[in-house]
């Protein structure tokens, strides 16, 4: 699926970062895809007390990836739950709130500042027309109803992935909706911390049928790969169902888990990367790459170049890959009582990667 380049564009934009508790190393490619529509965020000090990372994987057009990872993170720090210390309820609203943001006439304009020229270029202009008059920054934006041409706008057809992070001491929250995943290395082990949410999931089938819709050919309504998403309003228009019933839904699996000293480092990555390597295969393959090389952005461009197919003839290798590397540093606070415990995950998610068999390639 998707417009080839004739050569892919290789220039990688990378970055590095560290607090006191972890250090992480990000990098991103378009590759062999006519555009690049994956974006990312990463925030070590969200708060004096919380890190943040995600990465998002935009379909029919990089808008909505690029909204997320503007805007998602914000909304996180805004929830009632999050000062309440839950986190799991902040991110799980946020991912909703996503959709809600992205309807109207302000959700249009928005959208339109981030997309392409055109749009960007009438978004603007828009913005000088429509916008209400001596806003304020960011800070205190409450997103209120503007009036305009696109009051009534729906929201978005493309979409986007999102799988998140949150890290708070030694609880670490994994939100995921659609195909990117969260990987951790437990002593070398690879542990899936999120589900890639296709169609044929029985959880999902259930849900798109209830809703409607129907799956042709691993697709919805025979168009669309994934079954849970940010944006892709198309999917979302039963007036009768909530939000989480809807047949493409943006509900994020939860995930909590407790550090400890076991844990080497997390990853995040969208399906660029898995679709190339196996949660072992990639693990493995960073903890070689880290006996020699210490800055992890440089480890995360090595890994781009391993997935990078040499040509398009196979399809696997040709999509946009992104990909933050996370470790944490030991030792890791209160994880003393838990060293020996797997992460509290859906045993089918943890225990998805944790036959070694294939991991022997580098």
């Amino acid at each position: 699926m998707g417009i080839y380049l004739s050569t892919p564009k290789t220039e990688k934009f990378s970055e590095d970062g560290e607090n006191g508790k972890l250090r992480f190393g990000l990098s991103s490619m378009q590759g062999w895809r006519a555009s690049m529509e994956d974006a990312h965020a990463a925030f070590p000090d969200l708060d004096n007390s919380t890190s943040f990372f995600g990465v998002y994987d935009g379909h029919g057009g990089k808008v909505v990836a690029k909204f997320c990872a503007k805007y998602l993170h914000q909304q996180v720090l805004k929830q009632e739950a999050y000062s309440a210390g839950d986190l799991g309820t902040s991110v799980q609203k946020s991912f909703f709130r996503m959709d809600e943001m992205m309807r109207g006439q302000r959700g249009w304009r928005e959208l339109a500042v981030l997309g392409d020229k055109i749009n960007k270029f009438t978004g603007m202009i828009e913005g000088l027309i429509w916008s209400p008059r001596g806003e304020a920054n960011d800070q205190i934006d409450d997103w209120a109803f503007e009036e305009g041409p696109h009051s009534d706008f729906s929201g978005p057809t493309s979409g986007s992935t999102a799988c998140v992070a949150i890290i708070r001491n030694n609880q670490l929250v994994v939100a995921n909706a659609g195909d990117s995943r969260c990987v951790i290395s437990r002593k070398g082990q690879a542990y899936n911390l999120s589900r890639d949410h296709k169609p044929e999931l029985e959880v999902e089938k259930e849900r798109i049928l209830k809703a409607g819709g129907f799956i042709h050919a691993g697709r919805v309504n025979g168009s669309l790969n994934l079954a849970r998403a940010i944006g892709d309003m198309e999917f979302k228009q039963n007036k009768y169902l909530p939000a989480e019933k809807q047949i493409v839904t943006a509900s994020p699996d939860i995930n909590t888990v407790e550090l400890c000293d076991d844990d080497d480092f997390m990853v995040l990555a969208c399906d660029g990367i898995w679709d190339c390597m196996s949660s072992q295969q990639l693990v493995d393959f960073i903890h070689e790459q880290l006996n020699s090389e210490s800055k992890l952005s440089v480890v995360c461009e090595r890994v781009l170049d391993r997935c990078l197919a040499p040509s398009t003839a196979g399809g696997e290798g040709c999509d946009n890959m992104t990909m933050i590397l996370v470790q944490f540093k030991k030792p890791i606070l209160n994880s003393g009582s838990s060293s020996a415990e797997v992460p509290a995950s859906p045993p089918e998610v943890a225990a998805k990667e944790s036959n070694p068999a294939e991991a022997e390639s580098n």
